[in-house]
C-alpha cells in the first residue's frame, strides 16, 4: 500500500511538472476569414497563406520555442458569424491574437469586441474606419482607402478626366470608399456627377451603367468586391460605355480579371507591388520579400499569389515579429506592433505609431492596369 501511494504521488508530481511545459509549447492564433462565400477570393488565399507560414515557422521550432496553433474560422463574409467567432476565439479559445476578418464590414463589427477583450486584431480589410479612429488593440495591413482614392484622382488628372461616375457595393468597404471619393474629389478638380450604391448580390447592373452613360461621364470608379467588379466591366462594354473604368485596391486578384474576360482589358486600379514584383528593380527593398512569398505560395497552392494573401502575410509576420521582440505578454506585444518601424511587407514598408495603426503611406501604392489578361504597371503598358 505504501509503495502504491508513493508511486501515485510520483505520477502526480510528474504530471504537474510536465503540464506547464506542454502548455508553453503552443501559442494560439485565431483567424476569421471568408474562406467560402462571396468574398472567398479574399479569404481563401488569406487562409492558405496563414497555413503556409504557420507550417514554415513550426518546422523551424516555432516562435521562441513555442509552436503556433492556428485556428481558422470561416465566416463566409457574414458579419454575424464574424461576431460569434470573435467572441468564441477570445472567450473560449483564449487566443493570443486574431488575424482578419477578410472584409471591412466584418472587421467593423468585431472592432469593439476585440477592444473589450483586450485582444490584438490585425485586420486584412481595407476600410479606413477600421483604424480611424484608432482603437488600442486593432490594426490593419491593407493600404488606406483615402490613399487609393487619391492615387485614382491623381491618375485622372494626368488623363484630363474631370466628370466621373462613382458606383459602389452596399458593403462596409463600398460605403467607406464612396465617402472617401466624395470627400476628396474636389481637391483634384474632379466632379462626381452621379454616385450610386448597388446590391452586392446583383447579377446584372445594366440599368446602373445605362444611367452612367446617360450622364455623359468621362470615367467610372467602381468600389466593391466580387462579383460586381466583373459585372460592371461586362455591362459597361455591352452597352458601349467605352470610358476608362477604375477599380479600387480590392481588385488585386487575377481571378477577377478572368471573371470579367475581355471586358477587364484596360481597367486601372491602385495596388501594392506584389502583383508586379518581377519587374521591380533588384535593389527595391520589397523585392526579396515579394518574390519569396510569391514563389512559396504559387509552388504550394498552384495558383497565382494575390494582394489579399499578401495582407494575411503582412498581418501574420507583423505579429510574429512583435512576439519575437516582446515575448508572450499580450500588452507588450501590442506595444511592439504600435512602435514597429521599417517592417518590409508585401503591402509596403510599415511604420506604425500610436496615431497610425496602418503604418503605410501613399507611396505603398502603384497604379496598375490590365493588358492581355495580365496585371502590368500602368506607365509600362
Amino acid at each position: 500500500m505504501r509503495f502504491f501511494k508513493g508511486f501515485l504521488l510520483s505520477v502526480l508530481m510528474m504530471a504537474f511538472m510536465v503540464f506547464p511545459v506542454y502548455a508553453a509549447e503552443t501559442i494560439k492564433i485565431g483567424a476569421i476569414l471568408a474562406v467560402t462565400g462571396p468574398a472567398s477570393f479574399l479569404g481563401a488565399p488569406e487562409a492558405n497563406t496563414l497555413k503556409m507560414l504557420a507550417d514554415e515557422i513550426n518546422s523551424k521550432g516555432g516562435i521562441k520555442g513555442r509552436k503556433i496553433e492556428l485556428i481558422i474560422k470561416d465566416s463566409g463574409a457574414n458579419p454575424e458569424k464574424a461576431i460569434s467567432f470573435a467572441k468564441q476565439l477570445i472567450e473560449e479559445e483564449r487566443v493570443f491574437a486574431i488575424i482578419g476578418p477578410s472584409t471591412s464590414g466584418e472587421t467593423l463589427k468585431i472592432k469593439n469586441i476585440c477592444e473589450k477583450g483586450k485582444t490584438i486584431c490585425i485586420s486584412c480589410a481595407a476600410a479606413e474606419k477600421i483604424v480611424n479612429p484608432v482603437a488600442k488593440y486593432v490594426f490593419k495591413t491593407p493600404q488606406k482607402d483615402s490613399f487609393a482614392a487619391r492615387k485614382i484622382f491623381m491618375q485622372m488628372q494626368k488623363m484630363g478626366i474631370k466628370k466621373i461616375g462613382v458606383v459602389v457595393g452596399n458593403t462596409g468597404f463600398g460605403k467607406a470608399g464612396k465617402a472617401q471619393l466624395e470627400k476628396l474629389a474636389p481637391e483634384y478638380g474632379i466632379d462626381i456627377i452621379i454616385s450610386e450604391v448597388y446590391d452586392k448580390k446583383a447579377t446584372d447592373l445594366t440599368a446602373l451603367v445605362t444611367k452612367l452613360k446617360a450622364k455623359g461621364v468621362e470615367a467610372v470608379v467602381n468600389w466593391s468586391i466580387v462579383p460586381a467588379q466583373a459585372i460592371i466591366a461586362k455591362n459597361m462594354r455591352q452597352i458601349g460605355l467605352n470610358v476608362p473604368l477604375f477599380q479600387s485596391h480590392g481588385f488585386g486578384n487575377i481571378k477577377y480579371v478572368k471573371a470579367a474576360g475581355a471586358a477587364a482589358e484596360g481597367i486601372i486600379f491602385p495596388a501594392g507591388r506584389l502583383l508586379v514584383a518581377d519587374v521591380l528593380p533588384d535593389d527595391h527593398p520589397q523585392k526579396p520579400v515579394l518574390m519569396k512569398y510569391k514563389r512559396d505560395y504559387e509552388s504550394r497552392f498552384k495558383e497565382e499569389a494575390s494582394t489579399f494573401g499578401g495582407h494575411a502575410y503582412d498581418a501574420f509576420m507583423i505579429l510574429v515579429t512583435a512576439i519575437e521582440k516582446a515575448g508572450f505578454d499580450k500588452e507588450k506585444v501590442r506595444d511592439a506592433i504600435e512602435n514597429l518601424k521599417g517592417f518590409v511587407g508585401t503591402g509596403g514598408i510599415f511604420n506604425f505609431s500610436p496615431t497610425d495603426h496602418n503604418g503605410l503611406d501613399i507611396d505603398s501604392f502603384e497604379m496598375l492596369t490590365v493588358k492581355n489578361g495580365r496585371f502590368v504597371l500602368l506607365e509600362q503598358k
